[in-house]
């Protein structure tokens, strides 16, 4: 190029669009863009024109301005999908927060219930175990919860529970 020339801000000599130099930086990034691209099965019509553009030995000014700012709008689009990646990841991570909170506190009313039983004598606290016959117990178990709610052996029940509650409310 013998002479230069000036367009829209753009002096081809030194390859500047208002005053900005491509660094090597910023022309690696565009090497690797370009060949991401490549790789796409279907590229946008925008990213089909920068692949048209980067690829050009030589451009116009009006070219080379296209180009700048198809690199500003490729940078954009790469920021926004690691900024929806992040949201997604922000609640994926509150989800699976909000279930780990939902089993513990299911896994605490187990522990409980299996307290209850500890308390009531039939299960053994060291070992976990039954203190009688495993079937014997659920057979129990099971006879009691088809007992109605409304039978007053409920009631002599749930006075006796307290009382034991209490009991051990007041050791601790």
């Amino acid at each position: 190029r013998f002479a230069s020339t000036k367009v829209d801000g753009y002096d081809d000599r030194t390859d500047e669009y208002k005053g900005q130099h491509m660094t090597d930086k910023q022309h690696q990034w565009l090497i690797n863009r370009l060949d991401y691209l490549r790789g796409l099965k279907s590229p946008s019509e925008q990213q089909r024109l920068l692949l048209l553009l980067g690829d050009k030995a030589t451009r116009t000014p009006q070219e080379s301005k296209t180009l700048t700012l198809l690199i500003n709008a490729e940078r954009s689009a790469i920021k926004a999908q690691e900024a929806r990646a992040k949201v997604t990841n922000l609640i994926q991570a509150e989800k699976r927060a909000a279930a780990k909170e939902k089993r513990k506190a299911r896994d605490h009313a187990l522990y409980q219930s299996a307290g209850l039983l500890i308390m009531a004598g039939l299960v053994d606290s060291q070992s976990g175990k039954p203190s009688d016959n495993a079937a014997a117990l659920l057979g129990a178990l099971s006879s009691l919860n088809d007992l109605p709610r409304d039978n007053p052996k409920w009631q002599e029940w749930k006075i006796k529970g307290e009382a034991l509650l209490e009991q051990k409310r007041i050791k601790e």
